[in-house]
């Protein structure tokens, strides 16, 4: 594979994942219902998920950053390992498997990008 178009994939995926973490980073700031309710299916009060939102959407909105600008391997691990969580959380909290099937790109493409990278 040309080195160009190896360029070329590492920023369509740094691209989708900044974008995927920008966008939950800003809805869990918002205070995203459906998310507080998957933070207590792990036994988080709701007056703590509510809380923890906030932070973890801030925590988002930094790694989207990072993987932008600078995709250290350690942020990509992290990305990978929460994306899978919380596709995981979804079936665990009642819905279907296939609300974790459809995220399968969230965690799949950070993966993608960790291969690519060098540090």
């Amino acid at each position: 594979m040309k080195k160009s178009n190896l360029k070329l994939i590492e920023w369509t995926l740094r691209i989708g994942v900044f974008m995927t973490f920008l966008g939950h980073g800003i809805f869990a700031i918002q205070g995203n219902p459906n998310w507080i309710k998957y933070l207590e299916t792990v036994y988080i009060p709701t007056e703590i998920a509510q809380s923890l939102i906030t932070y973890i959407g801030c925590l988002d909105i930094v790694v989207a950053i990072f993987v932008l600008l600078k995709p250290y391997k350690q942020i990509v691990i992290w990305a990978i390992f929460w994306c899978f969580l919380t596709a995981l959380i979804r079936p665990i909290s009642g819905e279907s498997i296939w609300a974790f099937i459809e995220r399968g790109a969230n965690f799949m493409a950070p993966l993608a990008l960790y291969y690519i990278i060098k540090e």
